[in-house]
């Protein structure tokens, strides 16, 4: 029977290299691509990469979980990147963040309904995602090949009361972006509405501008390239792990009474839906930095 042999303790040298080289990556991948020096980039380092990186630079043979531990050790982690989007104006968007206070502080008293909208559309098919499986064996997702059918739905964060909206639409253009206005006015009838959105070609219509003002309801645009400050972007993640994940819908009826439930699952949870859709109410200075603002 063969034996295993644990790998030797790595020298400070090694562990200084491989320091420098993750921090290298990492600074390469925050750099606008507007502002990368020369055409080389660094990969992304992988156990396995940094296995043979190892073996070439220093001439050592370790295996993957030896390096796993001296990577915790020097303050690294396995993470999902997010995208920064570099565009981003910081001067804008602090001065949206001012004025966000005053709406909150609105909101706290309630002097108006504070109202947070979104768009998505949701594929029919399943999004295959992670699970736990039985170890050896295909996991396997059933899926009848809807294709590209999908639904779009608006999804609204009513902030006061700690509840959803979840609304079903074909597609989303500047009819149905009205008539969400519609209902929202209908289901708050004597409430001032101040509303925040991006700047999606159709909340910018003439006929959605005119039925907002014919309602009564205050539009407040995001700065742009700024979803981070897009509460309900968090209950889009959530409601994919909870209705599309592992889940193929063959027909749009059966998607849309899934989200139903979904919907009336959480707003019986204020708590838990205040905590998954925080509002982003500061800056990280070191962040901003990495903005080239256009």
């Amino acid at each position: 029977m063969a034996q295993w042999w644990p790998s030797p303790p790595l020298s400070d040298a090694v562990k200084a290299g491989l320091d420098q080289t993750i921090r290298d990556a990492l600074e390469v991948a925050a750099t606008p691509p507007q502002d990368r020096q020369g055409d080389l980039l660094l990969p992304r380092w992988t156990l396995k990469r940094l296995v043979r990186w190892v073996k070439d630079t220093f001439a050592i043979d370790c295996c993957r979980d030896t390096l796993r531990k001296v990577l915790k050790e020097l303050g690294f982690s396995w993470k999902k990147a997010r995208k920064l989007l570099n565009k981003g104006n910081p001067d804008q968007r602090a001065a949206f963040l001012l004025r966000l206070e005053g709406l909150l502080d609105e909101a706290l008293h309630e002097r108006c309904l504070l109202v947070y909208i979104d768009e998505a559309h949701v594929h029919l098919d399943t999004d295959e995602g992670y699970g736990w499986s039985i170890k050896g064996e295909r996991f396997w997702v059933s899926s009848s090949s809807p294709g590209l059918e999908k639904v779009s739905f608006y999804g609204l964060y009513l902030y006061n009361l700690g509840q959803v909206r979840i609304l079903p639409y074909e597609r989303a253009n500047r009819f149905t972006t009205a008539d969400v206005l519609k209902r929202l006015r209908v289901e708050f009838p004597e409430v001032p509405i101040k509303l925040i959105w991006d700047g999606a070609s159709y909340h910018r219509a003439r006929l959605v501008q005119a039925v907002a003002e014919t309602l009564d309801i205050t539009l407040k645009p995001l700065p742009a390239y700024s979803p981070d400050f897009m509460p309900v972007e968090h209950l889009w993640h959530w409601l994919r792990e909870d209705v599309t994940y592992h889940t193929c819908y063959d027909q749009k009826a059966d998607l849309i009474a899934q989200v139903d439930h979904f919907q009336a699952r959480i707003n019986a949870d204020p708590i838990a839906i205040a905590d998954r859709l925080w509002v982003r109410a500061h800056l990280d200075p070191k962040e901003e930095k990495l903005r080239v603002s256009t």
